[in-house]
């Protein structure tokens, strides 16, 4: 199974990694067929530690190879990690603008985004699916970095990406069933919607994998790029929705450690 994974098509490698993270999506909005309700200080330890895994994602497997693939590609690396970055979270924060979208927690009427006149469970939707199109883009990414050939980029590195991404895409998909089958929506249509916000990962795994198999020269760039989009989610949304609760933060603030050094070992392990 490992050969035959290891022979396919770059960007069959990233679909079939992206359909893994939704898979891990799906799982976690079926925690709704258990109950209405999740610990609330559970569910803010699982976010926090979502959290974590993106900011460790974010360095080891997105930054620290972008910079130095820039370097062998004789750009500025500091110039090239910058402008990838940063361009990364300015792209995050256009979406946020402009796609209408609410958090848990808050009333239809703070929704973000242009005015509408949507129904509450698809801007929830909404807003989880915000924060898969970062994790969809870095997973394809590294798996089309790797057909580059250079040695920053392996497919240790691509898979552990993809490992870490769906452990932390569980939380995320619990995040939109348990708010939504609280407000009454039957079990089944609650899942629906809360796997529905992972169905843009594999669309957005195959979008990065060929963009940089056809413009490699931009490679360091988009993978500073998904870094900085992926960071954006985790300082405007997850790190503030799971210390919502000032009782919970010290619990939190372990267990977004846990899921840093989590995915560290991965990476270190397996890239």
């Amino acid at each position: 199974m490992q050969e035959f994974f290891l022979n396919l098509n770059p960007v069959i490698q990233a679909l079939l990694a992206t359909l893994f993270t939704w898979g891990v999506t799906a799982a976690g909005a079926a925690l709704v067929f258990l109950g209405k309700t999740l610990n609330q200080k559970l569910l803010d330890c699982m976010l926090g530690f979502a959290a974590g895994v993106m900011i460790a994602a974010s360095f080891w497997s997105l930054l620290a190879p972008g910079i130095e693939i820039a370097e062998q590609l004789g750009q500025t690396a500091w110039l090239t990690a910058v402008v990838g970055f940063l361009g990364g979270g300015v792209f995050m924060r256009l979406i946020d603008i402009f796609l209408p979208h609410i958090h848990p927690g808050m009333c239809t009427t703070d929704a973000e985004g242009v005015k509408t006149s949507w129904q509450r469970s698809t801007l929830l939707v909404l807003a989880i699916t915000l924060h898969n199109i970062p994790e969809g883009l870095a997973v394809g990414v590294a798996f089309g970095a790797v057909a580059a050939g250079l040695p920053s980029a392996t497919i240790g590195g691509a898979v552990a990406l993809a490992l870490g991404i769906g452990i932390q895409n569980f939380p995320e998909g619990t995040a939109v069933s348990m708010p939504l089958r609280r407000e009454g929506l039957s079990r089944w249509k609650s899942f629906l919607m809360g796997q529905y916000s992972g169905l843009v990962e594999p669309v957005a795994g195959v979008f990065g994998a060929l963009f940089v198999l056809r413009m490699q020269e931009l490679l360091p760039y988009a993978l500073c790029f998904a870094a900085g989009a992926m960071i954006f989610v985790v300082v405007e949304e997850l790190i503030p929705e799971s210390q919502r609760k000032p009782e919970h933060i010290d619990h939190v603030t372990m267990s977004t450690m846990g899921g840093f050094a989590v995915m560290m070992m991965l990476d270190v392990a397996l890239g």
